[in-house]
């Protein structure tokens, strides 16, 4: 038996993954844990749980990748620092302390917070780098269903290349191409997301969210001055309006002067329509990048399958357009695409690169993602009775026709069960579920559940074997991964007037299917497959019995700003905090109206906005 631990951490995102004989054993990031939204410590409670799934103590552990190179990402700053200097200069004092303290000699580092978890570990040399993009690359092929495939990395920046292409072919994958910083996609993506007024890092899908509100009225304005796009999709950005490089923002006064308007300051300035269009924009122009991209790459290479990681793969409005011009004949997106990711990847590229082994079945290797902690009934219920939660249990047979009949009468519902989700999207396990037909229940679950931006849609879950008779889709999205737009014969009556815009498109029911639907007609799809999650699979059949709709609002089980739930008391906090009207942990179901009001009533307050 060979046991690899990957670690990807210090900039967003931590996580800890284990690899046992090639096989995903376990993944999870740092923040369902610490509930610190993205957590960038030292995965230590990660690395506990991950270890723990695998029966093993680290010192029993014989390989450990961490996810990047930190002496290339040292060279690209000082490399940077001096091509700008003297700018930057504030940013070089703030950040060479922190460098030269820990992150230069991580080896040593890692060595440190690894011995607090066994104090016989004690050998250093099972300590090896793999680098970022590369790590990106192995978590988006090696647990693909594809033998051979073109992976494209899209994210802000590794420790140089900011995208890269590779090819992989069996057990082998090979760079092939690279774009280096500062010019970056992800980067230019996230520089919109400031300008907007969100929280980079964490509030591209808020962009990405806002963007069918406006017009791309400022495209032509960003391809002319801020990025130079070639025909095969490799692109320039023009450095005169990013600060990224050596400052402490995004962007500078040359890009507020170029849009015509400062950066929105979220605490005193509504969005309007200015925003609405600045977002389509940027994600028009990202699309077309990422089309001219795979477009060349499909007719250079000649191969079928595409696999995508980074955090621009994050972008299912782009990805979903890849398949609808059938520039690839198959899709797959790694569901941990951003940093976390990295840990699974650096492992995978350990067993595959550095140690040889064949890679003999070819078959999605995630899991359906689900590659966290879970919970025993009886665990369940010492939980709940710690917590003095009025419970009942109900068995499978009773438990999920009653669900069913909840949801069809809107009641909304905190599901947790299985193994939690590895990445950002929440898949049935730890989910806040609702009925897609009803026309109020999108607000209702933005303002009164998630506490957050109202103009923010909902994914529908729906079961594998329909997704085609409610979807312009033929492919399986179990990742949440990819956006289609509804079929027309589920559409309703268009009743917009021409000159609506705005938020007051919200108001407009535009298919049998409201909550669910985005106002240009598009969802982020998730299918539900039996094989993967057969509990949430029989939820949903059970709700298209009573309703003819095998489909479910599926939205994380958290507040804005918060990690989803991880544990029983998690669960259990964010179902007293909001206006969720039913908790289910397995087999146990609890109704608001049973509780006893024992949880503070300021529960959404402690967490920041992202």
């Amino acid at each position: 038996m060979t046991s690899i631990l990957g670690i990807s951490a210090f900039y967003h995102d931590s996580a800890a993954a284990l690899v046992i004989d090639g096989k995903i054993v376990a993944a999870a990031q740092e923040e369902r844990f610490s509930r610190k939204k993205h957590d960038s410590q030292y995965p230590a409670k990660a690395v506990e749980y991950v270890l723990s799934e695998g029966n093993l103590k680290l010192s029993e552990i014989d390989h450990i990748v961490f996810f990047e190179k930190p002496f290339l990402k040292f060279e690209r700053l000082l490399e940077t620092y001096l091509a700008f200097a003297p700018l930057g200069f504030k940013s070089f004092s703030m950040s060479m302390p922190i460098w030269l303290r820990e992150k230069l000699f991580q080896k040593k580092f890692i060595f440190d917070k690894l011995k607090n978890h066994d104090k016989n570990f004690n050998d250093i040399d099972k300590i090896f780098f793999s680098e970022h993009h590369y790590s990106h690359a192995s978590s988006a092929f090696f647990p693909s269903p594809f033998k051979e495939a073109i992976i494209l990395t899209l994210d802000g920046v590794g420790e140089w290349a900011t995208t890269t292409v590779a090819v992989g072919k069996e057990n082998k994958l090979e760079m092939i191409k690279e774009i280096y910083f500062p010019h970056s996609l992800g980067l230019l993506y996230s520089a919109f997301t400031y300008y907007t007024g969100f929280k980079v890092n964490s509030g591209e899908y808020k962009l990405m969210g806002l963007a069918p509100y406006g017009k791309p009225k400022y495209k032509n304005l960003i391809l002319e001055n801020l990025i130079d796009v070639k025909d095969d999709g490799s692109f320039r950005l023009n450095m005169k309006y990013f600060n990224y490089a050596t400052g402490l923002t995004m962007t500078n006064s040359k890009f507020s002067e170029l849009f015509g308007e400062p950066v929105r300051n979220p605490k005193t300035e509504k969005l309007t329509q200015f925003h609405m269009d600045i977002a389509a924009s940027i994600q028009s122009v990202t699309e077309e990048i990422i089309i001219k991209l795979t477009k060349s790459l499909s007719e250079e290479f000649n191969i079928k399958n595409l696999c995508l990681a980074g955090g621009v793969a994050l972008n299912c409005v782009a990805n979903g357009k890849i398949l609808n011009d059938k520039i690839f004949e198959n899709v797959w997106v790694q569901p941990a695409a951003g940093d976390a990711g990295g840990s699974i990847g650096a492992a995978l590229s350990f067993w595959f690169k550095e140690l040889g082994n064949k890679r003999d079945h070819y078959k999605d290797e995630m899991s359906g993602s689900f590659l966290g902690p879970s919970f025993s009934n009886s665990d369940i219920e010492k939980n709940l009775k710690n917590l003095n939660a009025n419970y009942n249990k109900l068995e499978d047979n009773e438990l999920l026709p009653k669900l069913a009949k909840e949801l069809s009468q809107n009641k909304i519902i905190g599901w947790f069960q299985g193994r939690m989700e590895f990445g950002p999207r929440a898949l049935g396990a730890r989910s806040i579920l609702a009925n897609p037909l009803s026309e109020k229940m999108q607000k209702e679950l933005n303002f009164k559940i998630k506490f957050r931006e109202g103009f923010r849609p909902f994914a529908p879950s729906v079961l594998s074997e329909e997704v085609s008779n409610w979807f312009n889709l033929e492919n399986e999205s179990p990742y949440m991964s990819l956006v289609a737009n509804i079929k027309e014969n589920k559409k309703t009556k268009q009743n917009e007037k021409d000159n609506i815009s705005g938020f007051d498109k919200l108001n407009v029911i535009r298919s049998i299917i409201p909550a669910v639907t985005h106002v240009d007609y598009s969802a982020r799809i998730q299918t539900v497959h039996k094989e993967t999650n057969p509990r949430y699979h029989h939820l949903i059949a059970e709700f298209n019995k009573i309703t003819n709709c095998p489909i479910l609002v599926n939205t994380s089980f958290n507040v804005r700003g918060e990690p989803i739930v991880c544990s029983i008391e998690d669960a259990y906090k964010c179902f007293m905090g909001t206006n969720l009207d039913i908790l289910v942990c397995e087999n146990y179901i609890l109704y608001k109206e049973k509780q006893i009001k024992n949880v503070e009533e300021d529960y959404k307050e402690k967490f920041e906005l992202d």
